[in-house]
C-alpha cells in the first residue's frame, strides 16, 4: 500500500518534470523560429544560442524520468529474451538498481557542479545568466530518475517473479 503511494508520487513528479521539459522545448522552438525570422530583418536575438543551450540541458535532463517510465529508451533484449523468466527478472531488477546508483552519483556530482558554478559566479557569456540553476535542476531530475529506477526495480521484482 505505501509502496503504491510512493510509486504514484514518483510518477507524478516525473510527469511534472516532463511538463517542464516540454515547456523548455517549446521555448527553444519559439526562440529559434523568432531568431531566424528576425535575422532576415537584420535584428537577431542577442544570446539566442546560449539560451538554446541552457534550455536544451533542461529538456534532456527533465525528460529522462518520464521517458524511463514510458520505456522510451532503446532496449537490447535480443539475448536476454531467451533466458528463463526468473533470470530475466533478476537481470531487470539488478540493472535498475545499478542504474539508480549511477544516477545517484550523477545527481551528487551535478549538485556539486552547481555549487562550484554558484560560488565562482559563472554566468553565460552574452546574457550573463547564472548557470548554476540549470545544474541544480538537472541534478534534481537525476535524483528523480534514481527514484524512478528504484520504484521500477521493486515493481519488477514483486510482480514478475
Amino acid at each position: 500500500m505505501i509502496m503504491e503511494r510512493i510509486g504514484n508520487l514518483v510518477r507524478a513528479v516525473a510527469r511534472l518534470c516532463y511538463s517542464v521539459a516540454g515547456l523548455a522545448l517549446c521555448g527553444i522552438v519559439l526562440l529559434t523560429v523568432t531568431d531566424v525570422f528576425l535575422r532576415l530583418l537584420r535584428h537577431p536575438i542577442v544570446g539566442a544560442y546560449e539560451m538554446v543551450g541552457l534550455l536544451g540541458a533542461v529538456v534532456i535532463g527533465m525528460a529522462i524520468p518520464q521517458s524511463t517510465l514510458d520505456r522510451g529508451h532503446v532496449l537490447m533484449d535480443f539475448l536476454t529474451a531467451r533466458f528463463p523468466r526468473r533470470l530475466q527478472v533478476f537481470l531487470e531488477v539488478t540493472t535498475r538498481i545499478l542504474g539508480a546508483g549511477l544516477f545517484l552519483l550523477i545527481a551528487f556530482n551535478l549538485w556539486d557542479l552547481g555549487d562550484d558554478l554558484r560560488l565562482a559566479g559563472e554566468v553565460s557569456p552574452t546574457l550573463q545568466i547564472p548557470q548554476f540553476p540549470v545544474a541544480y535542476g538537472v541534478a534534481v531530475s537525476a535524483l528523480i530518475q534514481c527514484l524512478v529506477l528504484l520504484v521500477m526495480a521493486l515493481e519488477s521484482g514483486r510482480s514478475k517473479s
